[in-house]
């Protein structure tokens, strides 16, 4: 199976959760888009209604306003299902996420989640977090440079993510930078680091969030639950 397909497919296992009246967390990237299809889908065929979500990117906002799926700002009770996807997952359902520049709205809005579900194909699962991919951080323009070498201090390279050769702007017009850790590290005391940074807004280490993952490996969906 091609990646989309594998994509799609742990996507359809998750949206089975979604149910009538249910306020809804919409991720951002190509594996949560076809979560957003889904969703769309269901409510056209008058399999579910009265669903309204809060959506993480502006890509998502068309997205779901394409699906016929209303939109709303989220409040204080949060949402009652979030589904994403992720960039790394371990078996305990710690995640990097952020490689699409959505980390900030993500975390908003799924760390208000009754439910948050993560789906992805088997490429996705590590062994350790950092094993294949950078740290996303969001952090303000202001002084980015300070902060950029504060994140270096904890022993990354932090790389400002650009675009022909300006500063990538995330959906909030901040900047983004990669920390790129060469030696295994421990999550939660980095974690704690990077947010006490001056100039960090929201990092892309996403730990003890999830309740469960759908990871699609070509033969089946494998369905893991946090311990």
């Amino acid at each position: 199976m091609s990646a989309e397909a594998l994509k799609e497919q742990a996507a359809r296992e998750a949206i089975k959760h979604v149910q009538s009246g249910m306020t809804l967390g919409l991720g951002t990237g190509s594996t949560a888009r076809y979560a957003i299809i889904g969703i769309g889908e269901m409510l056209q065929r008058g399999e579910i209604r009265d669903v309204r979500a809060a959506a993480t990117s502006v890509e998502t906002e068309r997205l779901a306003t394409q699906g016929g799926i209303p939109l709303i700002d989220i409040g204080a009770e949060g949402v009652d299902l979030a589904i994403d996807g992720m960039d790394e997952v371990t078996n305990t359902l710690d995640v990097i996420k952020g490689l699409g520049g959505a980390l900030l709205r993500e975390k908003i809005v799924e760390s208000r989640a009754r439910t948050f579900i993560l789906i992805g194909d088997v490429s996705k699962r590590v062994g350790r977090l950092g094993e294949k991919t950078p740290v996303p951080v969001e952090i303000l323009p202001f002084g980015f440079g300070a902060t950029q070498r504060d994140l270096e201090a904890l022993g990354c390279r932090a790389v400002l993510r650009s675009a022909d050769g300006t500063p990538a702007r995330s959906d909030n017009d901040n900047y983004i930078v990669d920390c790129h850790f060469d030696a295994p590290f421990d999550p939660p005391e980095i974690a704690a680091a990077i947010s006490q940074i001056p100039g960090v807004l929201e990092h892309g280490l996403f730990l003890g969030m999830a309740q469960t993952a759908y990871i699609a490996d070509g033969e089946r969906v494998i369905r893991l639950d946090r311990p």
